[in-house]
């Protein structure tokens, strides 16, 4: 008798694994908290069997958000000595014990997407989370923006692509010669191949160092932090978060005065981060004006913002035709690339979903549908890996992770 279980029921049963009461971890071992970005994306995989558990998902996430509005990348429920740096290191001052940044804000588009599956039922935990989604996107605004609107991003871990190439330049002014001895646990779970490496990672600890000698003030940390780079994630998912919160309060005759013009300024900003001799969205030392000349996944993130680009768009037919399982989350014809070191190679399903979203809705369905299937014969093929290698489709990173679930239930296996 053939007890085959369909990716469908394993990414249920992943979902549900990693489950632990009100909010969801990526992994076991590796990440054994709630993540911020990731828990946006696990909710909508919920949404796809257990609307209420999809809602439940993001008020958890929301009652670790900061007076300042600033919702944490890491809320560090219940204690877990196997993951570095804890909140011992941190030194967070939220309600929950916490990191002192924050993720890309992928939360309100979620919101928004899991209400539309069921209005009904959605529209009062929406309204109560709406002032919650409002005020991290005024802390954004308030923090956050360069001299052109850009988003910028003050860790590498705040921007979720911990050791992009986007980085390499802001990264090599840090001097971290003072860091003190660590215990790193990542590399205990996976790989050290598919991590960052310690150079990486001292300059990731001296940032958090510095954030708590300044008590996570940002008006001091606008002086003090040496890492402070535009960043396309960032601008993409801020401009397209604001869109969302905007469409939710008309729809819902919720007052949010000055959206619309946070819109006008993240559309600008984000257009600035076009590097017209790269020929690509790029991100850019807010520090010292400095481009990183880096083609990476988030430069495909311009249509979930909303913004065209043909350019992008003869990349991205480029991407599919030639790499064997796009988008790769940097230009595998660049020397920097690294098929199997985190983000500077590796394809990461949830991005392709995000660009997809966007190709979809702004009429590039082509594109989007070979992004989706390609995404999905990915999953299927080599399981519900945290990344793969885009040559080969190998599983990289984390096993049985929450957010390839989440993709293949709400986006990448449907028929």
């Amino acid at each position: 008798m053939n007890h085959f279980t369909s990716p469908t029921d394993s990414a249920r049963n992943i979902l549900i694994a990693n489950d632990r009461g009100g909010y969801t971890i990526p992994t076991s071992g590796l990440y054994p908290y709630q993540w911020n970005w990731d828990s946006a994306v696990a909710a909508l995989g919920f949404a796809e069997f257990d609307i209420d558990r999809a809602w439940t998902e993001l008020e958890t996430l929301f009652s670790g958000q900061w007076d300042d509005g600033m919702l944490p990348h890491i809320l560090f429920h219940k204690p877990d000595p196997g993951y570095f740096p804890g909140p011992d290191v941190w030194g967070g001052t939220g309600p929950i014990a916490s990191s002192g940044v924050t993720q890309p804000p992928l939360a309100a588009t979620m919101a928004r997407r899991i209400w539309e599956k069921d209005p009904a039922t959605g529209e009062d935990r929406l309204r109560a989370l709406f002032p919650a989604m409002l005020a991290w996107h005024q802390w954004f605004m308030r923090w956050r923006l360069d001299d052109q609107g850009a988003v910028c991003t003050t860790h590498p871990w705040e921007a979720g692509r911990d050791n992009a190439p986007d980085w390499d330049g802001a990264m090599a002014g840090i001097d971290a010669s003072d860091v003190g001895e660590y215990q790193r646990r990542d590399t205990s779970h996976v790989n050290s191949a598919d991590r960052p490496t310690k150079y990486d990672y001292d300059r990731y600890i001296k940032l958090v160092q510095i954030g708590r000698e300044a008590g996570w003030d940002q008006q001091q940390l606008l002086e003090k932090n040496p890492f402070r780079v535009a960043d396309p994630t960032m601008s993409f998912t801020a401009l397209r978060a604001a869109h969302d919160l905007l469409a939710i309060s008309k729809e819902l005759g919720i007052r949010a005065e000055g959206l619309s013009a946070d819109v006008d300024r993240l559309d600008a900003g984000a257009k600035s981060l076009w590097n017209e001799t790269l020929g690509a969205f790029d991100a850019r030392d807010a520090h010292t004006g400095q481009w990183a000349e880096s083609v990476s996944n988030a430069s495909y993130l311009c249509w979930y913002a909303g913004i065209e680009s043909q350019q992008m768009l003869d990349r991205l037919k480029t991407v599919l035709t030639t790499v064997p399982h796009p988008i790769p989350s940097y230009d595998p014809t660049s020397p920097k690339f690294d098929e199997r070191r985190y983000w500077r190679g590796p394809t990461w399903a949830f991005m392709n979903m995000l660009a997809g979203f966007g190709l979809k809705d702004m009429g590039h369905g082509v594109e989007a549908e070979a992004l989706r299937l390609k995404t999905g014969r990915l999953i299927a093929g080599h399981g519900f890996a945290e990344y793969y290698d885009p040559i080969t489709g190998s599983p990289a990173g984390g096993n049985s992770f929450t957010w390839t679930a989440a993709v293949w239930l709400h986006w990448a296996g449907r028929n």
